[in-house]
């Protein structure tokens, strides 16, 4: 499909380009900076995934405050994405990356040193706050120095292999600490990767800014802040709250009152965060719509899978992390036909290839039975999964790149961002709402036909209604949970079941929307400025 720009290009400015010739050394410093940024951001983002299970019991954490340590990471990364991606335009995406390493850091000292959930997720949201500048100045920076057709695709290419290796490391890391030391370990050891991130992008990389049109604008920022806020808080607590509750009903409300409010603003601002016209290009649009749900989809099945292996079979820290590990190890090793296919065929194949390859994983996952704990069931539904990641990633970051002018790459790349962070925080969110309600309904039924005492029919009904599903699966209760575990692993493997038919239908979806948007003709995917015009 052609996607053409909604407006006139702005000529090329030496302030949309690195401020200072880039020598071929400097060029590959700014990609292995960028990569190193990129890859310590998602590596936050996977790094409880595998230690779910083991946080869990040694915090007997509630499954909400399960799914907040989680999101305390994400949602900063949602909400703040825009705003540090005018920081870095303005002020420069090298000081940003660095300064942002280092806020991770403090972060992941926090965690480190936690014995409090409540500790813990406020680590994790400072950790998230560096996150949000790390994810689009790390692209911006790389598309900074990568104007020609192919080194774009090989520095995207680049991009999305350190995103992935980045979710590599972070269960291997996590796992492998977790089994001879306390889990905060692993939070310490990612903030001396943060410091060293820090010090690898200002030694390395070269300034790039591109301020020309670009201010704060804080009336949108604002705005756009307090809406992803009240968004994610809503449905984040609805399961726990309940749907109906006061803070749940005014945070949907106030979601709604403050994106039409940042519309209003940002239409009439004389230099928005966001220029709003650039949803006039549809594959601009259809790559935002793509990263909210086929992300969602994505993290929810990953967070399912963690649930799965670390909380309902009860596997150790490195046995949960080896399932993510093969998912996350697909995208670099096969980064050469990344690289081609970016180049050759094109993100509407790509998109619809990986998006339907994910789903199909997901289905596998969900029809082999809870009771198998091996690698080898489930081998085919990881590889497809991470070989879609990959595929999707790569494809989606091009898309909306790849059709704005080279002035406006900072903006695309943190909207980008925005949606794509914006989704992975929806997914386990979503899904856990959707699996614990599930899972809570169908344990209540079964409990009740259980051929418990009296007694014992309190004791779980008091665990149940306290901490819901998963802290009845792991109380410690003695006999009694003997005697539980068959029903609440039941309800739990229904519950999550459920959530996978949920996040495989939102990868479909996904790839419906760049078959019709995007288009299934294979061509490359040059960014406009080298040809002129959008393709």
């Amino acid at each position: 499909m052609v996607s053409t720009p909604a407006y006139d290009p702005p000529a090329a400015s030496s302030d949309t380009a690195p401020t200072a010739p880039t020598t071929p050394a400097r060029h590959t410093g700014t990609i292995i900076a960028g990569c190193l940024a990129v890859c310590l951001a998602q590596m936050g983002l996977v790094l409880p995934a595998a230690i779910n299970g083991v946080m869990q019991r040694t915090l007997q954490a509630s499954g909400a405050e399960l799914t907040w340590i989680t999101d305390a990471f994400l949602v900063p990364a949602a909400v703040l994405a825009l705003t540090f991606g005018v920081v870095g335009d303005l002020y420069g995406r090298r000081k940003l990356v660095t300064g942002a390493a280092l806020l991770a850091a403090v972060g992941y000292l926090v965690s480190a040193g936690s014995d409090t959930t409540a500790q813990l997720i406020t680590g994790q949201a400072i950790s998230g706050i560096g996150a949000a500048a790390l994810f689009p100045a790390s692209l911006s920076m790389i598309t900074a120095v990568t104007t020609t057709p192919a080194a774009r695709a090989k520095g995207l290419a680049s991009w999305t292999t350190a995103l992935s290796l980045g979710a590599f490391l972070a269960p291997l890391l996590s796992g492998g600490i977790v089994e001879h030391a306390a889990f905060q370990w692993a939070f310490g050891v990612t903030g001396v990767l943060a410091v060293i991130t820090a010090v690898a992008a200002w030694l390395l990389a070269t300034e790039s800014s591109a301020p020309e049109g670009r201010s704060l604008d804080w009336p949108g920022q604002i705005t756009i802040a307090v809406a992803m806020l009240a968004l994610l808080y809503g449905i984040i607590q609805g399961p726990s709250d309940g749907w109906g509750s006061a803070p749940v009903v005014l945070s949907f409300v106030a979601f709604a009152v403050f994106i039409a409010a940042f519309v209003w603003v940002e239409k009439r601002s004389a230099a928005p965060m966001l220029r709003l016209e650039l949803f006039r290009i549809p594959a601009f649009a259809a790559s935002a719509a793509m990263a909210v749900i086929g992300m969602l989809g994505f993290l929810g099945g990953a967070y399912v899978l963690s649930i799965r292996l670390g909380v309902i079979q009860h596997q150790g820290p490195f046995q949960a992390a080896i399932p993510i590990l093969v998912i996350q190890a697909c995208t670099p090793f096969i980064w050469p036909l990344l690289v081609r296919l970016l180049h050759r065929v094109g993100p509407g194949p790509m998109l619809v290839t990986g998006f339907l390859s994910i789903a199909a994983g997901q289905l596998w996952l969900r029809a082999t039975p809870i009771h198998e704990t091996g690698v080898m069931p489930i081998l085919g539904a990881l590889i497809l999964n991470g070989v879609g990641f990959g595929l999707v990633v790569a494809a989606i970051t091009a898309a909306a790149v790849n059709v704005v002018p080279q002035s406006l790459t900072g903006m695309a790349g943190a909207t980008t961002s925005l949606v794509r962070d914006l989704g992975q925080t929806l997914g386990p969110a979503v899904v856990g709402a959707v699996a614990l309600g599930v899972a809570a309904s169908r344990l209540t039924v079964s409990l009740a036909n259980a051929g418990l005492t009296p007694k014992e029919q309190g004791i779980a009904s008091a665990v149940l209604h306290a901490g819901g599903p998963l802290a009845l699966h792991t109380a410690d209760l003695g006999p009694l949970s003997a005697k539980l575990a068959p029903h609440t692993t039941d309800a739990l493997a229904h519950g999550f079941g459920n959530g996978l038919l949920l996040t495989a239908g939102a990868c479909v979806l996904a790839a419906v929307i760049a078959a019709v948007f995007v288009g299934l003709r294979p061509g490359g995917t040059r960014p406009v400025e080298a040809e002129g015009s959008a393709a």
